[in-house]
């Protein structure tokens, strides 16, 4: 049984309210006439089946402000609220959907033409809001984005925060605009043929003003998670935890147009009944997909390498559209700063780099040093574009102590390859917002929580945590507005210097992968890598029928020679080396023909197309 929950605005000023709480005797409605009436209108909600509680008012307009009072002795906001003005502790509020869309025409992308960029609102811009975010969006297109990935916009405590410790799944944070401002953002994107992937969270709730357990048990503690208590998916009365996460996900593609959601941490999700609620989500998401004539997609970050994510339920699988590849960017950053620690430690050889080109993730049932077990499944029968693949993300920046992008490890050649090795994958590549132009600032974590308690058990907690790891000196305070103005975009230098060229090349490789067939590819069969562990490099080729490109890479800190070059005759298209992109001058020839070797600068990346496939409209 699937109902939608919360409240929904209907004509003549009416409104229809539903709130489940299967183990309640009583669920009175409290509507406020005004924001500051002396006391509320109280009409008690009649209970259903399967624990629902439902009403129909009157005089009820769009603007109300209302609150749910419990067994006669708890006020609770709506769990399912569209809209909580007054902060995660204060009153819900009805809203009214409708929205000017502009949008008719639009019918998604095909998933594997997704190139995507992962932005949080509140760090885009100086302003912070979605409005702030439309006129960026046509250089974003000029770059060669095809899809915009939005860090978690549901309501959370305060104005500042990642967005993961969100506790009102439905609604929109008001301080970076609110539902009208997300609905104008995501019509912008549509108008300059972006799509929209929203960031859902689906494990956990955040720590401060969660009342969802005041209603039921969308809680068990037979699992638990790194955030506490699992969300409660298989367990008694769990028929109503699921239906709100499946309503939530039809409410965001119906109400909002998404045309993507990122499904946040699914290891974390723990379902052990006969239809896992990752499926169950599926089933829903192509109901709609069939019923609406569109695409819409589920991608799942895990950090499992479990094929059964992706692989279609007629098999045994979940179903998902696609899955996060951490096996990738672990691959390229240990490579290029020699990291060692935490779940670094399994990583760091150019062999592996070669199994996640080739196999998309290098643990497919192999042995894992850090975990201290096997890890992983094949999915050698699935294509590459099911994985998406990145250098930097929110995570991986943010969660260190000092939020340094890959700008700050590593030198300006090293940036190059590393955009070339996500630019040219054969997957769905992903950058997080910055990086095309080496953005200098970090990206840190920040919250803005009300509880003076909570902030400080944050503060020790992530001293407790970066002193795990040897790391001297404190961490910057989350709890302050500082930290997140420290990371906020310098937007104004994507074109001055070093970033500008670095922008520019984002841009041609972008180029070069839309419009070279072979890059166009994610048939496993038609490709070929092989490395050297000792002189570090890889040689990769790429088919597309008769049409070829030859992609080198050194990842050596010194020149290095890559031999046994396929014969035939080469163009050279790309060359990372090449003084244009303030290389150090390039070594590898213009014309391939019949040569042998090629001989490559440090941390490089040079790529030849087949004779047969034109280049010349290719310049830099």
């Amino acid at each position: 049984m699937h109902k939608p929950v919360g409240a929904t605005a209907l004509e003549d000023n009416r409104c229809h309210f539903v709130v489940w709480a299967p183990l309640l005797d009583s669920v009175t409605l409290q509507l406020w006439e005004t924001a500051d009436a002396a006391s509320p209108r109280a009409l008690p909600l009649h209970k259903g089946e399967h624990g629902y509680w439902e009403i129909t008012t009157d005089n009820t307009p769009p603007g109300t402000l209302y609150n749910f009072y419990l067994d006669n002795d708890r006020v609770r906001p709506d769990p399912a609220s569209r809209c909580q003005p007054e902060g995660v502790h204060g009153r819900s509020q009805v809203v009214d959907q409708r929205f000017d869309w502009q949008d008719q025409d639009w019918q998604n992308l095909p998933l594997e033409t997704y190139l995507c960029y992962e932005l949080h609102v509140g760090a885009f811009t100086p302003e912070g809001t979605f409005d702030a975010i439309i006129p960026r969006l046509k250089e974003l297109q000029e770059l060669g984005i095809t899809a915009i990935e939005i860090m978690p916009v549901g309501q959370f405590p305060g104005d500042r925060n990642w967005g993961y410790d969100g506790v009102y799944p439905y609604a929109v944070q008001t301080s970076y605009g609110g539902i009208n401002g997300l609905k104008r953002l995501v019509n912008a994107c549509h108008q300059q043929g972006l799509a929209v992937i929203l960031d859902v969270i689906y494990n956990h709730f955040g720590p401060e003003g969660n009342y969802t357990r005041d209603f039921g048990p969308y809680f068990t503690d037979k699992y638990h998670t790194p955030w506490g208590e699992a969300v409660n998916f298989d367990e008694a009365h769990s028929d109503g935890v699921r239906n709100y996460f499946i309503e939530n996900a039809l409410y965001w593609f119906r109400e909002f147009h998404m045309d993507a959601l990122r499904l946040d941490a699914i290891h974390a999700i723990y379902d052990f009944g006969a239809k896992h609620i990752l499926a169950e989500l599926e089933d829903n998401a192509t109901a709609l997909s069939q019923q609406q004539g569109r695409s819409y997609y589920l991608i799942a970050e895990s950090d499992l390498n479990d094929v059964r994510i992706i692989r279609p339920q007629a098999q045994g699988g979940y179903g998902m559209d696609a899955q996060w590849s951490d096996d990738f960017h672990h691959c390229i950053h240990t490579l290029l700063t020699q990291e060692t620690g935490g779940y670094y430690e399994d990583f760091g050889k150019v062999e592996q780099m070669a199994l996640a080109w080739s196999q998309s993730f290098v643990y497919a049932w192999t042995y894992s040093r850090f975990r201290k077990r096997f890890h992983g499944s094949d999915v050698g029968d699935r294509p590459g574009y099911q994985f998406v693949v990145c250098s930097q993300n929110h995570d991986q920046v943010g969660n260190r102590m000092l939020g340094e992008r890959l700008s700050h490890l590593t030198s300006f050649e090293g940036l190059k390859l590393a955009a070339a090795t996500v630019l040219l994958a054969p997957a769905i590549p992903l950058l997080f917002m910055g990086e095309e132009y080496g953005e200098a600032a970090p990206f840190l974590y920040f919250i803005s929580h009300t509880d003076p308690d909570l902030v400080q058990a944050v503060r020790e907690g992530r001293k407790r945590e970066f002193a795990a790891f040897h790391l001297g000196g404190e961490p910057p305070d989350a709890a302050s507005r500082e930290t997140l103005e420290k990371s906020t975009l310098r937007w104004d230098q994507r074109h001055e210097g070093h970033h500008g060229v670095l922008w520019n090349f984002y841009r041609y490789v972008m180029t070069l992968r839309r419009s070279l067939p072979p890059l166009t590819n994610f048939d496993r069969k038609d490709l070929e890598v092989q490395h050297d562990e000792g002189d570090r490099w890889l040689r990769i080729c790429r088919w597309r029928d008769e049409k070829t490109v030859l992609l080198l890479m050194n990842w050596n800190q010194g020149v290095t020679t890559i031999p046994d070059l396929p014969s035939g005759s080469w163009n050279k298209c790309l060359d990372s080396a090449d003084a244009h992109w303030q290389g150090a001058g390039s070594t590898a020839p213009d014309h391939l023909e019949g040569q042998a070797s090629v001989t490559m600068q440090p941390l490089s990346v040079v790529m030849y197309a087949s004779s047969n496939l034109p280049v010349d409209g290719f310049q830099p």
